[in-house]
């Protein structure tokens, strides 16, 4: 009984935490529509004000008063200023821009607090009612579960009374249906809007308080583990508090028994240690998946399950935002001419740059090949993919086992494993679009970081070596033969795609990504052809993570976590959208930059904190310019060009152009107004048209005959 009550009773503790948690995200997006992927980076950063007013170590302000400064004015006020300066533009924005801009928020918060709130230096919050125990079930409970217990229990009389029992919560409910239909009624969009948000970051920041105690404040710990709470949001469908605590409690209950269970199955599963009917063959397979299963994979899990299972709410399918995003068309020649330029390059800059500087290069251009898996799949299918560096790891591992003495040929075993591996993580996805195959990609990063990664020996503890590649005469140890080597393959990829691109493949891609609907209706299969090009996508991530091993000498899971390390995913995903996701020389400029800005912080210290966040505010900068940076200097480039030769002193070259110029529409000279312009035909018909003049006069037109 004590061990059944133990389970009960901290699993439902968890329970309440994520309970919390998740009806934030639930009230965030029933009201806005938006995802807020940076909910547990508010929560940490809740957690820390609150640390920062309270604990002696800081300011020292009484508990009491913390609490009401953080929960009541810090949070309210920073969701408020969320909606208003970045939410709020979102609303008729592409499906990738509304993704990736609260990840770039999500970044740039996590970025923000390692800068004023040194990770270096241990933080503790202490437990509310310290020492005080209580016994429920022959367990001992410390007041401070009992207060999680109390507080989730008024959160969810507190958001059904203000959703359905007030005038202001049927508004909150209606603006994501209808910003329109809802303002028609009196209600103001905007400011309902900036209520969700401010009671979503509010709750959020009640979880992050009331979890911090229970652990070391950490940046990203704290975050991933409110991130847990996305698991119990998506069994409530985004939409239902009931059914988003019901997954809350599922979620709870599970983290503990793999808390307490995990390690005795593992043991029981051991090799040797198999029962007698169980083949050797299947008892090793058993005893993978059992290590696969712990603490933290627990809610990755049950996410990827949630979205396969449940189904997906009608407004991601039918309601759906069109992707006006441009997608570039550059002929062969100037790819061709590009690509020779960048192998030049490769060739040059390690006469110039020697040590961290050409290390970054490097790390850079391997960045850039897993980067480049994105443009096919994103820029050109509109299926947004959260886990390149996860596929990339993948590589790095294949690499690693079967080509740690520089074997060329296990390229080729990087390439059909990851391709095959990306088809199955595809298969069940099909179905999942928008910010659903986001979070399942998501989903899949983490258990990759978490299970498959941590469990390989050497490559969880950042120690898996393997030689660069031995192409028979040719020798790539050197740093310039390998990074030549990595210039050549990212030509060959990039003429590929564009390849790929003007064929009748890349017109499917394009088809799909404007309207999945209409494409089914024509009778194109979307189900090959999404598992054609994630299959594609995953092969060029996993290429790019084994050559980014040979570079770097030296591969763990750091280099292809999503939100630990140096350079985690996440930001690479930002960087490349940002640079422009549809483009070669986009994804290529964006892994270049975020190779390049902790080299920057090092070089120039007085930028170290800017090149720290600058990541997260250049994936928030989408807002504005959804194109990315490549797009918009290309268009300022062309408006400057025709600005120069439109207005020039040349008269043969302005003759030359008003040649080329669209013939002016024909006059009538007998309608011209007193000191006025004279009427075109086509304003004549509209006035005829609107005074009624029209009726009874022959419509043949004078420009016919």
């Amino acid at each position: 009984m004590d061990e059944f009550g133990a389970l009960l009773v901290f699993g439902l503790a968890s329970a309440a935490i994520y309970a919390v948690a998740a009806s934030g995200l639930v009230v965030t997006y029933q009201t806005s529509g938006i995802f807020n992927f940076a909910h547990g980076a508010v929560a940490m950063w809740a957690a820390f004000v609150y640390w920062q007013l309270s604990s002696p170590d800081a300011w020292g302000l009484p508990v009491w008063l913390s609490l009401v400064l953080t929960l009541l004015v810090f949070a309210p006020a920073f969701g408020f200023l969320i909606d208003r300066v970045l939410m709020r533009r979102l609303h008729d924005a592409s499906p990738i821009t509304r993704i990736v801009v609260p990840i770039g928020l999500l970044v740039a918060l996590i970025q923000l607090a390692t800068v004023v709130w040194s990770p270096a230096e241990s933080r503790n919050l202490p437990r509310f009612f310290e020492g005080d125990v209580v016994r429920i079930l022959g367990v001992g409970v410390d007041y401070h579960q009992i207060v999680v217990f109390v507080v989730a229990i008024l959160v969810a009389v507190f958001l059904r009374i203000l959703l359905y029992r007030t005038r202001v919560g049927v508004a909150m409910r209606a603006v994501v249906d209808s910003r329109d239909l809802a303002g028609l009624t009196g209600a103001s969009p905007d400011r309902i809007s900036s209520l969700s948000w401010a009671v979503g970051c509010t709750l959020a920041a009640v979880a992050g308080v009331l979890i911090a105690p229970i652990l070391t404040l950490d940046q990203t710990t704290l975050t991933l583990l409110v991130i847990n709470a996305y698991a119990a949001a998506v069994v409530g469908r985004l939409r239902s508090l009931p059914l988003t605590v019901v997954g809350a409690v599922i979620l709870g209950l599970l983290r503990e028994a793999a808390s307490r269970y995990s390690t005795d199955i593992n043991a029981w599963m051991a090799p040797g240690t198999e029962p007698g009917w169980v083949p050797d063959g299947v008892a090793g397979l058993l005893h993978t998946l059992a290590g696969w299963i712990n603490v933290e994979t627990v809610p990755v899990i049950m996410l990827f399950i949630a979205l396969l299972v449940l189904p997906q709410e009608k407004a991601s399918l039918f309601n759906r935002q069109p992707d006006r995003s441009r997608v570039p068309n550059p002929s062969l020649r100037n790819v061709s001419l590009a690509c020779v330029a960048l192998v030049a390059a490769a060739f040059f800059i390690p006469s110039l740059l020697s040590g961290a500087a050409l290390d970054a290069v490097g790390y850079g251009l391997a960045l850039s090949i897993v980067a480049l898996s994105l443009v096919p799949l994103m820029g050109y299918g509109g299926q947004i993919s959260l886990a390149p560096l996860a596929f990339a790891g993948i590589g790095a591992v294949v690499m690693y086992r079967w080509g740690s003495d520089g074997n060329p040929l296990a390229l080729i075993g990087v390439v059909v494993i990851c391709g095959v591996v990306g088809a199955l993580v595809a298969l069940p996805a099909i179905r999942l679009k928008g910010l659903y195959l986001a979070l399942s990609t998501m989903a899949f990063a983490l258990f990759c970081e978490k299970a498959v990664f941590a469990g390989i020996a050497g490559f969880a503890q950042g120690d898996a070596t393997y030689e660069r590649l031995h192409l028979g005469p040719i020798d790539t140890s050197s740093n310039r033969a390998n990074l030549v080597l990595m210039a050549v393959v990212f030509a060959l990829l990039g003429l590929l795609v564009t390849v790929l691109r003007r064929g009748p493949f890349g017109r499917r891609l394009q088809a799909m990504k404007d309207s999945p609907a209409a494409c089914a209706t024509l009778g194109l299969d979307l189900t090959r052809l999404k598992l054609q090009v994630f299959a594609l996508s995953a092969a060029i991530a996993g290429l790019g993570g084994a050559l980014l091993g040979g570079w770097r000498g030296k591969v763990g899971t750091e280099q292809f976590a999503l939100l630990q390390g140096a350079l985690p995913g996440l930001p690479l995903v930002l960087m490349a959208v940002v640079g422009g996701i549809a483009a070669i020389a986009g994804v290529l400029l964006g892994a270049m930059l975020y190779s390049m800005f902790p080299l920057i912080g090092e070089t120039y210290p007085a930028l170290k904190n800017l090149m720290t966040i600058l990541p997260g505010l250049a994936g928030i900068s989408l807002a504005a310019n959804p194109d990315g940076a490549i797009a918009q200097t290309v268009d300022k480039v062309r408006a400057q060009w025709a600005k120069r030769h439109a207005t020039g002193p040349d008269p043969d070259r302005n003759r030359a152009v008003a040649l080329l110029a669209p013939p002016a529409p024909e006059v009538a000279p007998e309608l011209v107004l007193a000191g006025g312009a004279p009427l075109t035909l086509d304003e004549i018909a509209a006035i005829d048209a609107e005074t009624g003049l029209s009726w009874g006069r022959c419509h043949a037109d004078p420009r016919d005959a």
